[in-house]
């Protein structure tokens, strides 16, 4: 059983859009997938990405046929805002999290986890999102934007999982300001990270034995 934490620069970069084309990758790969969305937050009633994420991983593995969205989260909140944030009640326990993370990595080979928001995200007052990341010793996948300002916010966030040893991989989710990326960011990329891949790139030649 393989851990992998699908992280990002910040929120609304595109963690779910590269966890469900992750999900469907490994899984024709004949790769027994499953998903965990730890904390969810703006959830009404469904946690909506949850939800999306569950009903790809039940496309391919009958282990999580009978789950819920909620089965795949460990806590959910209304207010849309950073956990310790949107936790007003104080609920957040991490051996939750990691006994949840624990439970739903029994069902398959390969656990795929989408955090909230970026990798310095406080999920209580002193525990950020990173520090799940560590602790859980996953491999993280880095989703970066391409919109004006990413250089700065990707170095950061490379630099953050350099300093704690954290295996990771990055990619570009080429969205927001695609027309100018290529004169804006990408010469700083092609000859700081000569290797950089966008998103669709980087998950075709994803092999879950180099996990």
């Amino acid at each position: 059983m393989k851990l992998l934490f699908v992280t990002a620069t910040n929120t609304n970069i595109g963690k779910t859009y590269a966890t469900l084309k992750m999900i469907h990758h490994f899984s024709q790969q004949n790769i027994v997938v499953g998903v965990c969305k730890p904390i969810e937050t703006g959830v009404d009633d469904i946690p909506k990405d949850a939800e999306k994420l569950l009903c790809a991983v039940q496309q391919y593995n009958p282990n999580f046929q009978q789950l819920t969205p909620k089965d795949i989260t460990a806590y959910t909140f209304e207010l849309p805002a950073a956990p310790f944030c949107a936790d007003d009640e104080g609920v957040i326990a991490i051996t939750q999290i990691k006994k949840k993370i624990e439970s739903l990595a029994q069902r398959c080979d390969l656990l795929i986890i989408e955090g909230a928001g970026g990798l310095m995200v406080p999920i209580t007052k002193s525990y950020c999102m990173i520090d799940l990341i560590e602790e859980l010793n996953a491999k993280a996948m880095l989703i970066t934007p391409s919109r004006l300002g990413c250089i700065n916010d990707t170095l950061l966030s490379i630099e953050a999982l350099e300093r704690r040893g954290i295996d990771f991989e990055w990619m570009v989710n080429l969205f927001e300001d695609r027309e100018s990326f290529e004169r804006v960011t990408k010469p700083f990329y092609d000859v700081k990270f000569p290797d950089w891949k966008d998103l669709n790139q980087a998950i075709k030649g994803l092999d879950f034995h180099s996990l």
